[in-house]
């Protein structure tokens, strides 16, 4: 990144944080849908995958747990590495 012109960076930093936005507004879909629905997917899970109740929560917390971790790790701290650049420019 040493070769990287000013726009260069700020056209990355403004992307990882749009997509860190757009992400966090999928994943309050998400957890929205999983509040409304829970009932209904949890029968699914049990008759189409043959899981109980209990480890269908396991998973839906699993999977928001990684969700947490793809957005932060993967948008938001790459903007934030490339706002840091731009203001020791």
């Amino acid at each position: 990144m040493a070769g990287m012109d000013r726009e260069k960076i700020i056209f990355l930093r403004n992307f990882f944080f749009a997509a860190f936005i757009i992400g966090l507004v999928f994943a309050f879909f998400y957890f929205g849908a999983t509040l409304l629905f829970w009932n209904t997917a949890a029968s699914w899970a049990t008759h189409f995958f043959g899981i109980d109740g209990k480890e269908f929560g396991r998973l839906v917390l699993l999977f928001f747990i990684l969700l947490r971790v793809v957005l932060v790790f993967f948008f938001l701290v790459p903007a934030l590495a490339l706002h840091w650049m731009v203001r020791g420019k």
